[in-house]
């Protein structure tokens, strides 16, 4: 939702926090936490205003994952890096990924190419305009980021900052590492009682 999201951030932060705790009391982490997000830019409220207090309120270093400069050269420029430990660049992880999991990056880009092929139709359907190339590269970094994390830390958490994702978003397509088996479905904790991924 980025700065279009207008709630309090620290109301948020706040609820976020309760609900990953409330999933660690079940699953408790193996492995000392670390905040990871993409690269979203500096705004007084949505993602990049609430993971730096989520972040606080765990006590959690802070990570980064940015687009390489030849597919976004304006990614890691506009980045928020306040109190980053670590910034990690998209085609790092591709590699990794490919290196651990032959053939699941093609199946990774098939997957949001056929989501957007899917979105796309119903746009036009509804008289809309496509939706702009950047998707493509934002799904990837997204899912790409939850599954190079999980194969190599054997251990990933996700929450959404919203209890509804709109079906016009990148945060749409945050099944696809699910479905492909390659993300623990189990560690997915919704933002409130029902699930907004499905």
């Amino acid at each position: 939702m980025g700065g279009y999201d207008t709630r309090d951030p620290n109301v948020i932060a706040d609820h976020l926090t309760q609900r990953l705790k409330a999933h660690w009391a079940v699953k408790p982490p193996g492995k000392p936490l670390v905040v990871l997000t993409q690269g979203d830019p500096l705004e007084p409220s949505g993602i990049s205003a609430i993971t730096p207090l989520v972040a606080k309120q765990l006590n959690a270093p802070r990570a980064l994952v940015y687009l390489d400069q030849e597919i976004a050269d304006y990614h890691w420029r506009d980045a928020d890096r306040r109190d980053m430990v670590l910034e990690i660049k998209y085609s790092l992880l591709v590699a990794e990924i490919n290196e651990r999991i032959p053939g699941s990056m093609a199946a990774i880009m098939d997957a949001i190419d056929q989501q957007l092929a899917e979105k796309n139709t119903e746009r036009l359907m509804l008289k809309k305009t496509p939706l702009k190339d950047y998707y493509r590269d934002f799904a990837l970094l997204q899912e790409v980021t939850k599954v190079a994390s999980f194969q190599l830390s054997g251990e990933l958490t996700m929450i959404h900052t919203s209890p509804r994702i709109s079906p016009d978003s990148v945060t749409s397509f945050c099944r696809v590492g699910f479905t492909l088996g390659l993300v623990d479905q189990s560690d997915r904790v919704a933002y409130g009682d029902s699930d907004p991924a499905e």
